[in-house]
């Protein structure tokens, strides 16, 4: 019988709740455990946990488009395919509590 690997963690928007300091601090220490941590797949809107220019080589940046077209993975260097469509996704922590808890929706047109 195969030993299983570790199973991946996914955490949707693990910024919430969470002040720009604890977003630094918390994205610190992910990445202090290394290539060799338990696999993780995180949906973040903030750019104090995706910090574009802090990537590294054992990172992904995969794109899913609110258009429902696959998602693609992102190459961490500005200019390639998609990087500036992430780059335009991310806000501050501060950017986005303005925004929390709001619930868009269209009118009904007669």
């Amino acid at each position: 019988m195969e030993a299983e690997g570790p199973a991946i963690l996914v955490v949707d928007m693990i910024e919430q709740g969470l002040d720009h300091a604890s977003q630094e601090a918390l994205i610190a220490h992910l990445r202090r455990c290394g290539p060799g941590g338990r696999p993780l797949f995180l949906l973040t809107r903030s750019c104090a946990i995706l910090d574009l220019a802090a990537v590294g080589t054992d990172e992904a940046i995969i794109l899913w488009p609110a258009n429902h077209s696959p998602p693609t993975c992102v190459a961490r260097y500005p200019g390639t395919p998609g990087y500036e469509a992430v780059a335009t996704c991310l806000a501050s922590p501060e950017v986005r509590a303005r925004t929390d808890g709001v619930i868009v929706w269209r009118p009904r047109v007669a």
